[in-house]
């Protein structure tokens, strides 16, 4: 069985993950597919397209918020549903990556959770003996 991608937590007014992965690159690729499951509705996307995402930060928590805002504006804006992230480079400054899924008119898809805007409320990003692990709550 392989081990947990990403759990949903719920809290007040807003919704968070917490995501696993052996490496930094693979940590980042869950975060975006964690994204994905919190917001689309039916959650099957099709690879379709690719679009190049990219992002940096100061550190690996505010190099999060900006990967997972990235692909939040392109949903939100352009109607972009991803099924897969195939993560190119990835440090803990800057991440270039693609986007695999479709792009379809954003007011046709049905979202599940409204998420607004990633937020640094009990943001974290660390290092642990099985590779890394991180949380981030969602504004919905």
């Amino acid at each position: 069985m392989s081990p947990a991608r990403f759990e949903i937590l719920e809290h007040t007014a807003d919704v968070g993950l917490r995501i696993y992965g052996q490496t930094l690159a693979e940590l980042f690729a869950n975060a975006g597919l964690g994204l994905m499951a919190l917001a689309l509705e039916p959650r099957d996307v099709p690879e379709r397209e690719r679009l190049p995402l990219a992002a940096a930060g100061s550190d690996a928590a505010e190099l999060l918020v900006n990967w997972l805002s990235e692909i939040l504006y392109h949903l939100d804006t352009e109607g972009w549903a991803f099924r897969r992230f195939v993560i190119r480079e990835c440090s803990p400054t800057a991440i270039r990556a693609e986007g695999w899924g479709e792009r379809c008119d954003p007011a046709a898809r049905r979202r599940a959770v409204a998420v607004k805007a990633v937020t640094y409320h009990q943001l974290c990003v660390r290092e642990t003996p099985g590779g890394y692990e991180a949380t981030v709550y969602f504004d919905i």
